[in-house]
Protein backbone atom coordinates (compact mmCIF):
# COMPACT_ATOMS: atom_id res chain seq x y z
CA UNK A 1 0.00 0.00 0.00
CA UNK A 2 1.25 3.48 -0.91
CA UNK A 3 1.72 5.75 2.11
CA UNK A 4 -0.10 8.88 0.99
CA UNK A 5 1.28 10.89 3.93
CA UNK A 6 4.88 10.14 2.93
CA UNK A 7 3.98 10.83 -0.69
CA UNK A 8 2.58 14.24 0.21
CA UNK A 9 5.60 15.09 2.35
CA UNK A 10 7.90 14.32 -0.56
CA UNK A 11 5.86 16.73 -2.68
CA UNK A 12 6.04 19.33 0.09
CA UNK A 13 9.82 19.13 0.10
CA UNK A 14 9.86 19.27 -3.68
CA UNK A 15 7.87 22.51 -3.51
CA UNK A 16 10.47 23.94 -1.11
CA UNK A 17 13.27 22.78 -3.40
CA UNK A 18 11.62 24.56 -6.31
CA UNK A 19 11.73 27.83 -4.35
CA UNK A 20 15.44 27.65 -3.56
CA UNK A 21 16.24 26.62 -7.14
CA UNK A 22 14.46 29.72 -8.42
CA UNK A 23 15.67 32.30 -5.92
CA UNK A 24 19.12 31.18 -4.80
CA UNK A 25 21.10 29.24 -7.36
CA UNK A 26 24.26 29.61 -5.25
CA UNK A 27 22.71 28.03 -2.15
CA UNK A 28 21.06 25.33 -4.22
CA UNK A 29 24.29 24.50 -6.01
CA UNK A 30 26.04 24.00 -2.68
CA UNK A 31 23.42 22.33 -0.52
CA UNK A 32 22.07 20.00 -3.19
CA UNK A 33 25.35 18.13 -2.54
CA UNK A 34 23.99 17.06 0.88
CA UNK A 35 22.33 13.71 1.58
CA UNK A 36 18.71 13.99 0.45
CA UNK A 37 17.10 14.19 3.92
CA UNK A 38 19.48 16.95 5.05
CA UNK A 39 19.10 18.81 1.76
CA UNK A 40 15.32 18.69 2.12
CA UNK A 41 15.58 20.22 5.58
CA UNK A 42 17.73 23.06 4.24
CA UNK A 43 15.20 23.66 1.44
CA UNK A 44 12.37 23.94 3.97
CA UNK A 45 14.30 26.47 6.07
CA UNK A 46 15.10 28.47 2.95
CA UNK A 47 11.43 28.43 1.86
CA UNK A 48 10.46 30.05 5.15
CA UNK A 49 13.18 32.70 4.87
CA UNK A 50 12.06 33.46 1.32
CA UNK A 51 8.46 33.81 2.48
CA UNK A 52 9.53 36.11 5.31
CA UNK A 53 11.59 38.27 2.97
CA UNK A 54 8.82 38.47 0.36
CA UNK A 55 6.21 39.38 2.97
CA UNK A 56 8.06 42.68 3.35
CA UNK A 57 9.83 43.32 0.04
CA UNK A 58 6.94 42.43 -2.28
CA UNK A 59 4.21 44.30 -0.41
CA UNK A 60 2.99 47.49 -2.08
CA UNK A 61 3.14 49.81 0.93
CA UNK A 62 4.08 50.04 4.60
CA UNK A 63 0.62 49.07 5.78
CA UNK A 64 0.57 45.98 3.58
CA UNK A 65 4.06 45.03 4.79
CA UNK A 66 2.85 45.15 8.39
CA UNK A 67 -0.27 43.15 7.59
CA UNK A 68 1.73 40.42 5.84
CA UNK A 69 4.31 40.32 8.61
CA UNK A 70 1.64 40.01 11.33
CA UNK A 71 0.03 37.17 9.37
CA UNK A 72 3.33 35.32 9.19
CA UNK A 73 4.01 35.98 12.88
CA UNK A 74 0.69 34.29 13.73
CA UNK A 75 1.65 31.32 11.58
CA UNK A 76 5.00 31.05 13.37
CA UNK A 77 3.32 31.22 16.79
CA UNK A 78 0.90 28.46 15.78
CA UNK A 79 3.82 26.39 14.50
CA UNK A 80 5.72 26.80 17.77
CA UNK A 81 2.55 25.73 19.62
CA UNK A 82 2.46 22.54 17.56
CA UNK A 83 -0.33 23.63 15.22
CA UNK A 84 1.36 24.19 11.83
CA UNK A 85 -0.59 25.59 8.89
CA UNK A 86 -1.70 22.92 6.42
CA UNK A 87 0.56 24.14 3.61
CA UNK A 88 3.60 22.52 1.95
CA UNK A 89 6.16 24.77 3.64
CA UNK A 90 4.74 24.38 7.14
CA UNK A 91 4.24 20.62 6.77
CA UNK A 92 7.85 20.30 5.64
CA UNK A 93 9.09 22.49 8.50
CA UNK A 94 7.08 20.44 10.98
CA UNK A 95 8.85 17.33 9.72
CA UNK A 96 12.20 19.13 10.07
CA UNK A 97 11.35 20.08 13.65
CA UNK A 98 10.58 16.46 14.47
CA UNK A 99 13.76 15.09 12.89
CA UNK A 100 16.29 17.71 14.02
CA UNK A 101 16.88 19.66 17.21
CA UNK A 102 16.39 23.01 15.51
CA UNK A 103 15.94 26.11 17.61
CA UNK A 104 12.55 27.03 16.14
CA UNK A 105 12.56 30.31 18.09
CA UNK A 106 15.00 31.50 15.42
CA UNK A 107 11.99 31.80 13.13
CA UNK A 108 10.83 34.65 15.37
CA UNK A 109 14.30 36.20 15.26
CA UNK A 110 14.16 36.11 11.47
CA UNK A 111 10.81 37.93 11.53
CA UNK A 112 12.20 40.54 13.89
CA UNK A 113 14.84 41.22 11.27
CA UNK A 114 12.12 41.66 8.67
CA UNK A 115 10.40 44.10 11.02
CA UNK A 116 13.61 46.16 11.00
CA UNK A 117 13.18 46.45 7.24
CA UNK A 118 9.58 47.62 7.63
CA UNK A 119 10.60 50.31 10.12
CA UNK A 120 13.85 50.85 8.28
CA UNK A 121 16.59 53.11 9.55
CA UNK A 122 20.02 53.35 7.97
CA UNK A 123 22.55 51.73 10.32
CA UNK A 124 24.63 54.27 12.19
CA UNK A 125 27.84 52.25 12.10
CA UNK A 126 29.26 48.82 11.23
CA UNK A 127 28.28 47.42 14.63
CA UNK A 128 24.65 48.36 14.04
CA UNK A 129 24.77 46.82 10.55
CA UNK A 130 26.16 43.59 11.98
CA UNK A 131 23.40 43.52 14.59
CA UNK A 132 20.79 43.80 11.83
CA UNK A 133 22.54 41.02 9.89
CA UNK A 134 22.39 38.76 12.94
CA UNK A 135 18.60 38.96 12.86
CA UNK A 136 17.95 38.47 9.15
CA UNK A 137 20.79 36.06 8.33
CA UNK A 138 22.55 34.98 11.51
CA UNK A 139 19.24 33.40 12.46
CA UNK A 140 19.43 31.28 9.30
CA UNK A 141 22.88 30.00 10.26
CA UNK A 142 21.50 29.04 13.67
CA UNK A 143 18.51 27.26 12.10
CA UNK A 144 20.77 25.24 9.80
CA UNK A 145 23.33 24.28 12.47
CA UNK A 146 21.44 21.26 13.91
CA UNK A 147 20.81 19.98 10.39
CA UNK A 148 24.46 20.16 9.37
CA UNK A 149 26.21 19.42 12.66
CA UNK A 150 26.01 17.07 15.63
CA UNK A 151 28.16 19.48 17.67
CA UNK A 152 25.57 21.88 18.99
CA UNK A 153 26.61 24.25 21.76
CA UNK A 154 26.60 27.99 22.37
CA UNK A 155 29.93 28.63 20.63
CA UNK A 156 28.84 26.76 17.51
CA UNK A 157 25.70 28.89 17.37
CA UNK A 158 27.82 32.04 17.66
CA UNK A 159 30.05 30.95 14.78
CA UNK A 160 27.10 29.87 12.60
CA UNK A 161 25.56 33.28 13.21
CA UNK A 162 28.78 34.94 12.02
CA UNK A 163 28.66 33.05 8.73
CA UNK A 164 25.13 34.31 8.21
CA UNK A 165 26.33 37.85 8.91
CA UNK A 166 29.10 37.51 6.31
CA UNK A 167 26.63 36.31 3.69
CA UNK A 168 24.17 39.11 4.44
CA UNK A 169 26.90 41.75 4.16
CA UNK A 170 27.79 40.18 0.81
CA UNK A 171 24.16 40.43 -0.31
CA UNK A 172 24.10 44.08 0.76
CA UNK A 173 27.29 44.88 -1.17
CA UNK A 174 25.96 43.14 -4.28
CA UNK A 175 22.55 44.85 -4.10
CA UNK A 176 23.55 48.38 -3.06
CA UNK A 177 21.92 50.05 -6.06
CA UNK A 178 18.78 47.91 -6.13
CA UNK A 179 18.15 48.37 -2.40
CA UNK A 180 18.48 52.13 -2.74
CA UNK A 181 16.43 52.66 -5.89
CA UNK A 182 13.75 49.95 -5.51
CA UNK A 183 13.37 49.63 -1.74
CA UNK A 184 14.56 53.05 -0.58
CA UNK A 185 16.99 51.43 1.85
CA UNK A 186 20.63 52.30 2.42
CA UNK A 187 22.41 49.61 4.39
CA UNK A 188 25.83 51.26 4.12
CA UNK A 189 26.56 52.66 7.61
CA UNK A 190 26.17 56.41 8.12
CA UNK A 191 29.53 56.79 9.87
CA UNK A 192 31.36 54.88 7.13
CA UNK A 193 29.83 57.02 4.38
CA UNK A 194 30.59 60.19 6.34
CA UNK A 195 34.21 59.21 6.99
CA UNK A 196 34.69 58.42 3.30
CA UNK A 197 32.82 61.57 2.19
CA UNK A 198 30.32 59.56 0.16
CA UNK A 199 26.85 61.09 0.30
CA UNK A 200 23.31 59.81 -0.02
CA UNK A 201 23.00 61.86 -3.21
CA UNK A 202 26.10 60.14 -4.60
CA UNK A 203 24.51 56.77 -3.91
CA UNK A 204 21.17 57.75 -5.43
CA UNK A 205 23.01 58.87 -8.58
CA UNK A 206 24.97 55.63 -8.75
CA UNK A 207 28.33 57.36 -8.48
CA UNK A 208 31.28 54.96 -8.29
CA UNK A 209 34.35 56.80 -7.06
CA UNK A 210 37.19 56.33 -4.61
CA UNK A 211 34.91 57.17 -1.70
CA UNK A 212 32.35 54.53 -2.71
CA UNK A 213 35.06 51.92 -3.22
CA UNK A 214 36.47 52.69 0.23
CA UNK A 215 33.06 52.18 1.88
CA UNK A 216 32.43 49.03 -0.15
CA UNK A 217 35.86 47.49 0.54
CA UNK A 218 35.67 48.20 4.27
CA UNK A 219 32.49 46.12 4.48
CA UNK A 220 33.87 43.51 2.07
CA UNK A 221 36.90 43.05 4.31
CA UNK A 222 34.59 42.52 7.29
CA UNK A 223 32.74 39.78 5.41
CA UNK A 224 35.90 38.15 4.07
CA UNK A 225 37.44 37.96 7.55
CA UNK A 226 34.31 36.22 8.81
CA UNK A 227 34.43 33.77 5.90
CA UNK A 228 38.09 32.98 6.56
CA UNK A 229 37.44 32.46 10.27
CA UNK A 230 34.55 30.09 9.59
CA UNK A 231 36.71 27.65 7.62
CA UNK A 232 38.11 26.52 10.98
CA UNK A 233 34.56 25.66 12.04
CA UNK A 234 34.16 22.96 9.40
CA UNK A 235 35.65 20.34 11.72
CA UNK A 236 32.57 20.64 13.92
CA UNK A 237 30.20 19.75 11.07
CA UNK A 238 29.08 16.40 9.72
CA UNK A 239 31.52 14.85 7.25
CA UNK A 240 28.93 15.02 4.47
CA UNK A 241 28.14 18.69 5.25
CA UNK A 242 31.69 20.06 5.09
CA UNK A 243 31.99 20.19 1.31
CA UNK A 244 28.55 21.78 0.71
CA UNK A 245 29.27 24.38 3.39
CA UNK A 246 32.67 25.22 1.96
CA UNK A 247 31.26 25.44 -1.57
CA UNK A 248 28.55 27.79 -0.30
CA UNK A 249 31.11 29.93 1.52
CA UNK A 250 33.46 30.10 -1.46
CA UNK A 251 30.71 30.90 -3.96
CA UNK A 252 29.41 33.71 -1.77
CA UNK A 253 32.90 35.03 -1.20
CA UNK A 254 33.40 34.98 -4.97
CA UNK A 255 30.43 37.33 -5.39
CA UNK A 256 32.63 40.04 -3.90
CA UNK A 257 35.26 39.39 -6.55
CA UNK A 258 32.58 39.51 -9.24
CA UNK A 259 31.72 43.05 -8.15
CA UNK A 260 35.40 43.99 -8.13
CA UNK A 261 35.90 42.49 -11.58
CA UNK A 262 33.12 44.73 -12.90
CA UNK A 263 34.61 47.93 -11.45
CA UNK A 264 32.28 47.97 -8.44
CA UNK A 265 29.19 48.53 -10.56
CA UNK A 266 26.44 47.63 -8.09
CA UNK A 267 23.98 49.93 -9.85
CA UNK A 268 23.43 48.69 -13.40
CA UNK A 269 24.43 45.05 -13.06
CA UNK A 270 23.17 42.12 -10.96
CA UNK A 271 26.28 40.14 -10.15
CA UNK A 272 26.34 36.35 -10.10
CA UNK A 273 28.98 33.63 -10.10
CA UNK A 274 29.09 31.79 -13.42
CA UNK A 275 28.51 28.05 -13.69
CA UNK A 276 32.08 27.54 -14.82
CA UNK A 277 33.40 29.46 -11.83
CA UNK A 278 31.15 27.50 -9.46
CA UNK A 279 32.52 24.26 -10.88
CA UNK A 280 36.07 25.53 -10.30
CA UNK A 281 35.21 26.55 -6.72
CA UNK A 282 33.70 23.13 -6.13
CA UNK A 283 36.99 21.52 -7.19
CA UNK A 284 38.99 23.88 -4.98
CA UNK A 285 36.67 23.19 -2.04
CA UNK A 286 36.87 19.44 -2.56
CA UNK A 287 40.67 19.57 -2.65
CA UNK A 288 40.74 21.57 0.58
CA UNK A 289 38.47 19.06 2.34
CA UNK A 290 40.59 16.14 1.13
CA UNK A 291 43.79 17.78 2.35
CA UNK A 292 42.52 18.94 5.74
CA UNK A 293 40.11 16.16 6.69
CA UNK A 294 41.91 12.99 5.69
CA UNK A 295 39.88 9.93 6.58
Amino acid sequence: MIDKKVDRLEQDYYDCETIIKEYSKSFYYAFSQLPRHDANAVYAIYAFCRKADDSVDKADNIQEKKVQLRKLEKEVSAFLDGIPQDTPMWRALDDVKQRYKINADMLKVQLEGQRMDVDFKQPADIEELIEYCKYVAGSVGCLLLPILSDNIDNQRYIEAEKLGVAMQITNILRDVGEDCSNLNRIYLPVSLMKDSKYTKQDLEQGIINEAFINVWETLAETAENLYDDFVEELKYYKVEARLPLLISLNVYKELLNEVRNHQYDCFSKKHAVTKARKLYLKKVSKKYIQQHFKG
